[in-house]
């Protein structure tokens, strides 16, 4: 929701308005160490609230988290800016160096056009490797990359689909990590390719 609203310009009330029942986590792009809010109809939160008291659900002195969740929302449009800059900058980054799109790679691209918010859905081309394959070997780190770049990056994506796998940025990922991010995709690509 707050990815949405910030992406769009808007605010988060004014595409809630839409819906019959919102629920807003404030640890994901928020930064809070936990925390989420429920909001819909006095008689869909008292059912929400009677089940999560039937499982158990419920936390004393949370005011220590409200506070770290009223911080994330007052910064949440400058953090999921930045955040959404990133992927944007991984997706397409005009070279060099080059994002995806730029690296003309025929074992993967991007659809510029999809890079909205703070994800990044890359589509892997052909055969060979795999989505699944392809994320290994973005997380192994190979004693040829140690020597040829200097340093050992281990990046994690998530395999997606049978053809793509998504890339997702938060508050604790720089400028300089989707850097060297982008430098492992490509530096993984060259490599297949071989």
């Amino acid at each position: 929701l707050m990815n949405a609203a910030v992406a769009q310009g808007v605010e988060a009330a004014q595409i809630a308005q839409h819906c019959d029942s919102v629920s807003l986590c404030f640890s994901k792009g928020l930064g809070a160490p936990g925390g989420a809010v429920l909001a819909g109809s006095r008689q869909f939160v008292a059912e929400a609230w009677r089940a999560r008291k039937l499982l158990g659900g419920g936390m004393r002195q949370a005011g220590v988290l409200a506070a770290a969740a009223l911080l994330g929302l007052q910064r949440a449009e400058g953090t999921l800016r930045r955040d959404h800059e990133h992927a944007r900058r991984f997706a397409e980054a005009p070279g060099p160096p080059a994002g995806i799109q730029a690296l003309d790679s025929p074992l993967c691209s991007v659809s510029l056009a999809a890079v909205e918010t703070n994800i990044v859905m890359v589509d892997v081309r052909g055969a060979w490797p795999s989505p699944a394959e392809l994320c290994d070997r973005l997380r192994a780190v190979s004693e040829e990359e140690e020597a040829e770049s200097g340093q050992a990056v281990s990046v994690l994506l998530l395999p997606w689909s049978a053809r793509a796998l998504r890339a997702v940025w938060h508050r604790d990922v720089s400028a300089r990590d989707t850097e060297l991010a982008r430098r492992k995709l490509e530096f993984v690509a060259r490599k297949c390719q071989e």
